[in-house]
């Protein structure tokens, strides 16, 4: 836990990792073979690893060692993308976040509801996550107190909401974390936000 100006490695990932996410407290790095592992604060059980204590080097994430093909990561949740197109998510969930049609905390990955197939990017912001789906169609889930879901509501959600005009014609998503909003950037180079 002791800090410093210079890079130091991470214990047990000098090699084979393929991509990185940053929470609050929290980080996560995707193997090459697929796994997910996450260290950092796990109050909320945003390490996935069934517990709610932190560790200070990586621990895996329960149920994905392995069919990962991206991440994410909101201030205390993680989500997942799998291979087949199916979206998981764990920790906090406070606002609905992990999109599994309540607001109980996971320390392990759940499925989205109605995520299971089809989903190609996933992103997410503060307190709330959204999908790409293959039609590139925009799916998003959790707080919504401005409006960041863009269901023409500011009614958060358990589970995914499609965002209003833009069930197609998506090609890539960002989500903002400390302001929270969501941005999409369209199949003719055109952005809403």
């Amino acid at each position: 836990t002791t800090g410093g100006p210079s890079p130091v490695d991470v214990s047990g990932l000098t090699t084979g990792a393929v991509a990185v996410v940053t929470g609050a407290f929290h980080s996560c790095a995707l193997a090459q073979s697929g796994g997910v592992k996450c260290w950092g604060l796990n109050a909320n059980g945003q390490l996935g690893n069934g517990s709610t204590t932190q560790s200070t080097i990586p621990v895996d994430v329960t149920g994905l060692t392995s069919g990962v093909v991206s991440l994410t990561a909101g201030a205390f949740h993680a989500c997942a993308l799998t291979g087949n197109g199916a979206v998981k998510c764990w920790g906090w969930n406070s606002n609905g976040q992990l999109g599994n049609g309540t607001t109980t905390d996971s320390p392990v990955a759940v499925d989205v509801t109605g995520l299971s197939s089809g989903i190609v990017a996933v992103g997410a912001g503060h307190y709330h996550s959204c999908a790409l789906d293959r039609a590139g169609g925009l799916k998003c889930w959790g707080r919504n107190s401005n409006g960041q879901l863009g269901d023409g509501t500011n009614t958060n959600r358990l589970s995914p909401v499609d965002v209003n005009g833009l069930t197609s014609g998506v090609r890539a998503i960002g989500s903002g974390y400390h302001v929270e909003h969501t941005c999409a950037l369209t199949t003719s180079g055109g952005v809403k936000c």
